[in-house]
This record gives C-alpha cells, structure tokens and sequence, in this order.
C-alpha cells in the first residue's frame, strides 16, 4: 500500500479500508457511494447520522431552502439504525477509533462494513460483538437501496433492541428542504414511512422502509414518532448468538408519479417478497450489460486497474440515464455541492464515454439540453442578446443557477463578484460541438430533424448576436469573456472559445445547407418553429469567414488570449507564496494569479483535446509553454494534459497526468472547501476525463472525417489495453500491446453492414463485416 493510499486492494473490481480515519469521512461517503442515476447514498454507517455526512441525493428535487442556493434534496434515510444493550445504545462514532473495515465491489456498488466493539456492556473484555452489513442501490429498480444486517456473538440469554427507522434530521448543505414531515408505520403492509414537502419547489418526498427478519425471534415491538423521524424499536432473542435481518429503503417524488407514497409502500412490499439475494441478481443482471461494452481492462498494474473501474463506476451512477430531463451533476449524486447541476463538463468530459458506449445515453444527455432550450433563451434574452445562451449551472429547467457571487475574499470577508454566469460563453458552443460529435458517430438524423439542429441554430444566433465586429481589422472578434482557464476574467479573444464558437457557427451552416438541399420540409417546419430568415444564415456565413482564430506565432505559441503574453511570466509555486490565507481565491478580480501567466487548468490545451487543427510541432510547443503556468486546480485539467502528453509521443509524462486525474477522488487529493464553499464530492468530470485519456491519449483514437485512426502511446507500467468502441452501429473490440493493436469486429447493430475505415500510424486499413485487423507496431 503507497504512503498515500489509505485502502488496500482486494482484485481489480475491488477495495477495502481496515485502518479506519475518522478524518477521511467526507471522502469515504463520496468514494464508497452506492448509485444508480437516480438516487446516491452515501459511504455512511447505518448507524451513523448528519454528522457523519450521511446523505442520499435525490435526482429532480431541486430546492431553493436558504433563499440563495438551489440545490438537490436529501431524502430522509431509510436505513438508520441503533443498537442497545441494557437500554444503552451503542457507541459506533468515529471519533472512538471504532474498529471498523469498509470494503466496496466497484462491478456492482456494493458497499460492506465490518466493526467490532469491544468492551460492550455486561460482556468481558475478550468478546467482541460483531455488525456486518451490506447495500446496494439497485439498477433493476431504481428507487430502491437494499440492505443486510447482521449481528454476531450475541449473548444468547440477553434480549437487544434494535431500532430500525426513517431519519429526516440529514445533512443539508444550504438550508433544509423538507417541511411539513409525516410519518406512519402501515401496520397492513408493514412498512414505515416518512413523507416531507420541499420548501421552494413544494415537491412530495417519501422514504419508506420494509424489512424481514431472518434469524431472531422479535419478541416486542413499539413505534418511536418524533418530529423528524419514525423508529420501530424490536425487542430481540438471538438465536445460535446472532441476529440478521434485511431491509429495503425506497424513495420516490412527486416529480416521478402522482402519488408517491403509495408507490414507496408497494415497491417496498415488493422487495421484501424477493429477499435481498433475488433483489442482488437482477441488480448484478443490469451492471453486466453495461460492463460489456464500458468496461476497460488493463495488464500490468492491479492498482490502476481498480482506478480505472472506480472512476468508470462513478462516471455512469453519476448520469441519469433513465431520463432526458435531467442533467450530470458536476458532483453527481454524491453530495449537493455545485448544486446538482451540469456544466460544461456534462458535454465534454462526461459525454465521451457514452458516446462510443452506449450512444442512447448520450442521445439522452443533448435531449437534455434541447428541453431546456427555453432556459438558455432567456438568458439569452436577459442579457440582450439572441439565441441560446446556456447556463453555466444548469438545472431542471436551464435556467442559470450560477449566483453572481460565489466565492468570498477571506482577508475582508466581503463577495467576490465572479462573472462565471455571463462571460464565460464557450458552455454554448461547447454543447454544439458536441451536437456535431453525436452525429458523426451515429449518423442519427432523427436526433438532427427534431432537436440537434434546432439547438444548432440557437447557438449560431447566440454567436451572431454576442461577436463584435472590428472595422480597423476586418474581423469578427469575441471581447469581455473568460476561457476554461477561470483566473482571467474580462478578456478578449480567448483562442478556445473563439475557435470553437466558429468551429459550432460553421456546423450551423452545413447542417442549415445539408436540410435545404435534402429535407426542405424538416427545415421549413424548423424555421416556421423559430423564424428562421435567410438573412440570418447569410450573416452566419460572413461571421464565420472573419471570424478572428488567432495563428501560432513564431514561436509556434497560441496566445491564449489578448495580451497574455504581457503578464508576469511565473509559476504557481511561486506566486502561492504570496497568499496570505490558504483559502483565498486566485482568480478574478484581485487574486494573485490575476496578473500572471499562472492559469487554473487546460484552456490552449483544451482546444487541442477537442480539434485535430495543428501540427505536433505546435503540440510540442504550447504542450512545454502552458504546462509549467498550469495550476491544476480544477479536477478537470489533468486528463486533458495527459491526452496532448501522449499525442506528442511522451507516454511517461501522459502516465503521471493519468495518475494526478485517476486518484484525486480515489486517493483524496483534492480540498473539499474552496474560497468558504464545499466542493467535496466526486470529481465527476475527472472520472469522465480518464476515459478520454486512455482511448484518446494511450490507444491514441481520433474520430475523423474518414473513420476511426488509432495512434497508440502505451505506457510501460501497463502489458495490454482491452476496451470496446460503439461507432455507427458497430461494436468494436480493441486490444492494444506494446508489439500490436488489434480490432475485431463484434457485432453490426444493423441491417445494412458498412465497412469502416481505419487508419493506423499513418497506414489505412479497411475494417468489414466479420473480421480483425492485427497490426504491428
């Protein structure tokens, strides 16, 4: 076990914690976070409360409690537990250096716990009383958190009471959202439940619990109602010295259906006539077909292995695929931090994944977008511009959830106003970027006719609307804005968003030319829907031809933006000398990174991720000049440094980057508190990203015009790469060796069989129906 690893590994799918650190308790509830896109419960004891992080997430509950932040709720737990012995409850605090071992299977999300107390009343000091317990958050019903409990040596002649209960006393980040709490035991159905109403949103939230007893003979039963919480407390006889039972925790709203507490009653019913081990197999069921086409397998090293799988794992329980209404949480659902809402990191950093996966899913991602269009036009429209201008925080509806002031100055304690939420622009072309990347791997114009282009065109009238024209250069220029790099407020012409705005403006017009000439009704009712004019189109046309793309200099350098080049040329390390508090923010307006070179993560180096436009000679140079002024502080940069490491042929360099990005949640490297705001949680950006690095960087695949092109950079630490590609129907499998790339074609989802073209260091390959090509290297 490294010096910074505090987990051992079990096998490649698999770890465990058994030195138990009361200071890791934030970082265990996000890592060990049972999921399933709907619902995320977080890596707690049951007997374990607020105080301990413990929190189950809710999807579409968006609440505003505080007056100031909207966020998910948090569903009352359904799994809350206490144990006494001689009406004492027993102590499981962490604080108490409790003798405990969590282990978590990352091919099912199961999460298991292990403690032992000693001491326990009226025994010696040599016996130790045993919980073992286990859960999962089930993908075949994804309302439904099934657990087992066990107790072992029991003092046979001893009665125990367990309370098993509902607690709506959790932890909420920004105000509770739950009021107007009730609760039952229905005696009939033998469930208990607690329903709560949301303060802003007045959603109906039920958590209802079922359980069965499968070894203890229940001798009393009495029901604990308090204001915020329902417990049904057993009087038990152990039976051969334990006791075992299992238990179901069930949430629905009132977004999902009409009447969610008959639905949390039924379904609990339900689960408990399956038992837990029939519940576990159709959840297994679900998580091997995804693993059959999302799973990446390595050689050479068990620790990056399970790396690979845990940040895979979180990437898809982080996504609700079960719906296109709702969008990837920057931490998922592993807490409410950034609000459960998406950034730009749903489109380009989670998105790839399920784009050459499972594309429905992707598919689902951009209708996502598509539905809250009317969000992105308002805000749009309240800034004075056309278009779509979306949401920097975007939530149900699409409408900007990104205050004005998000951080504070700790030397003042007066805000900061940060314009994430008006100048930082590229979110909209970024989403038609990646309108343009589905439809290259799916060839769907269904998705084009009745929403893809639609968006396209929005965003195109965004651009027109918010570009400036420079009369004294002949061009059309972006002014006041930030790039991904977020320390650089009101700047002009950054070269990331300047060349994918034009990049999004062009695909605007070939997808307007390619309606026209073929599908002149799909366009015509497009056009009707949005008023549409040719004289818009025209000046799409001339944008995009002066559009101002700044060149390399001589040099081969990327400005990243106007004047950067003037600022003092410096590293992080040494301007982070100059803090005079830990917690300051570097950015805008007065942070010490503001007048530096110093940028926060990839921005030049991102727009080499997403266009293949310029040699491996500018690569190199902006690749050796941005890397030492990149501070990493976002989850989001390493990968992407990783990527352009490995393009340029330095593998060993992609490795350490491979290494930074897989283990920041993993090995718990990143600060949950930034400028006075949690960020705790799952970097699920980070998680999407080491997807990319591997395709995109180690096997080095590229999506062009043609078909696929494969330019592999395996690193040394890693024997073989195995992972599978779904482009236009076709399931490809590709293994890669140091000697040898190999792809085989599995399976042609459709009737009419294509061939594929493929292009290998340089060398093209034609790919059809029913063979493999095995290439030396």
């Amino acid at each position: 076990m490294n010096a910074d690893q505090f987990f051992e590994i079990v096998d490649g799918w698999q770890l465990k914690i058994t030195k138990f650190d009361p200071e890791q308790l934030i970082h265990y509830g996000s890592n060990l976070l049972c999921g399933n896109g709907y619902l995320g419960y977080r890596g707690t004891l049951p007997e374990w409360g607020k105080e301990e992080y413990q929190a189950c997430i809710v999807s579409d509950t968006y609440d505003m409690a505080d007056g100031k932040w909207r966020e998910l709720s948090n569903a009352p737990n359904g799994l809350a537990t206490e144990l006494l012995l001689a009406d004492q409850s027993l102590d499981f605090s962490p604080v108490k250096n409790l003798n405990t071992n969590l282990s978590f299977n990352y091919q099912y999300g199961i999460f298991k716990r292990n403690s032992k107390l000693k001491n326990v009343i009226n025994r010696s000091s040599a016996d130790k009383l045993e919980v073992e317990s286990e859960r999962f958050a089930s993908y075949s019903n994804l309302h439904l958190i099934a657990n087992k409990y066990q107790l072992n040596n029991l003092n046979q002649d001893k009665l125990l009471k367990i309370r098993l209960g509902i607690e709506g006393d959790v932890w909420d980040l920004n105000g509770e959202h739950l009021t107007n709490l009730k609760n039952d035991y229905e005696t009939e159905q033998a469930v208990l439940y607690l329903q709560g109403t949301t303060v802003e949103s007045k959603i109906d939230l039920v958590t209802a619990m079922s359980f069965n007893f499968k070894q203890g003979l229940v001798k009393n039963m009495r029901i604990i109602s308090r204001a915020k919480s329902i417990y049904l407390e057993l009087t038990i006889q152990p039976e051969n010295n334990s006791c075992k039972f299992e238990r179901n925790m069930v949430v629905y709203s009132s977004n999902d259906l009409t009447d969610p507490l008959a639905a949390a009653i039924k379904t609990a019913v339900q689960a408990r006539e399956k038992e837990y081990k029939q519940l576990l197999i159709e959840h297994q069921q679900c998580w091997d077909v995804k693993w059959a086409v999302m799973d990446i397998k390595i050689k050479g090293n068990l620790l990056d292995q399970l790396a690979i799988r845990f940040n895979l794992y979180h990437n898809i329980i982080a996504t609700p695929a079960h719906s296109e209404y709702l969008p990837i949480g920057a931490r998922g659902l592993s807490c409410q931090a950034y609000q459960g809402s998406a950034f730009w990191d749903q489109e380009i950093f989670n998105l790839p994944m399920f784009l050459f996966t499972k594309p429905e899913i992707a598919k689902n991602i951009l209708k996502y977008r598509y539905h809250t269009l009317d969000g992105a036009r308002k805000k749009a429209q309240d800034l004075g511009f056309a278009g779509a201008f979306y949401a920097w925080i975007s939530g149900k509806t699409g409408q900007e959830l990104c205050p004005d002031f998000f951080f504070k100055d700790m030397i003042s304690g007066r805000k900061i106003r940060n314009h994430f939420n008006d100048w930082q622009i590229h979110v909209s072309p970024d989403i038609g970027y990646t309108i343009w990347k589905y439809y290259q791997v799916t060839d769907d114009l269904d998705f084009i006719f009745n929403y893809g282009a639609e968006m396209l065109f929005e965003i195109a009238r965004f651009i027109h609307s918010r570009v400036h024209y420079n009369d004294r250069q002949d061009y059309y220029e972006l002014i006041r804005l930030l790039g991904p790099d977020e320390y650089h407020e009101n700047i002009d012409n950054n070269v990331f968003t300047n060349y994918q705005s034009q990049f999004v403006l062009k695909k605007a017009i070939y997808f307007y030319h390619l309606l026209l000439n073929k599908y002149p009704e799909e366009l015509a009712r497009i056009k009707s829907s949005i008023e549409l004019t040719e004289t818009e189109i025209t000046a799409w046309q001339r944008i995009a031809e002066k559009f101002y793309l700044p060149e390399p200099n001589q040099a081969n350098l990327l400005e990243q933006f106007d004047g950067y080049f003037e600022l003092e040329d410096t590293t992080a390390e040494v301007i982070k000398k100059r803090l005079i508090n830990n917690q300051e923010y570097w950015g805008w307006p007065n942070g010490i990174a503001v007048f530096t070179q110093v940028i926060k993560q990839a921005d030049v180096i991102q727009l080499f991720t997403l266009h293949d436009i310029f040699n491996q000679d500018i690569l190199a140079a902006n690749y050796d000049y941005y890397e030492p002024r990149t501070q990493h502080g976002s989850s989001l940069s390493p990968s992407q440094y990783g990527i352009i490491a490995a393009r340029i042929g330095r593998s060993e360099l992609a490795y350490q980057y491979f290494k930074k990005s897989a283990f920041i949640d993993l090995m718990s490297t990143n600060k949950a508190v930034s400028g006075g705001t949690f960020i705790g949680g799952i970097h699920t950006a980070a998680a999407g990203g080491i997807w990319q690095l591997i395709i995109n960087g180690f096997s080095g695949f590229k999506l062009t015009k043609s078909g696929l092109e494969f330019n592999p950079a395996l690193v040394e630490e890693w024997e073989e790469l195995e992972y599978k590609l779904n482009y236009r129907s076709a399931i490809l499998q590709i293994n890669l060796t140091p000697a040898k790339l190999k792809i085989k074609l599995l399976d042609m989802q459709t009737e009419k069989p294509v061939e594929i073209k493929v292009k290998v260091l340089a060398r093209e390959y034609i790919l059809e129906p029913d063979s493999q090509l095995q290439i030396k290297l």
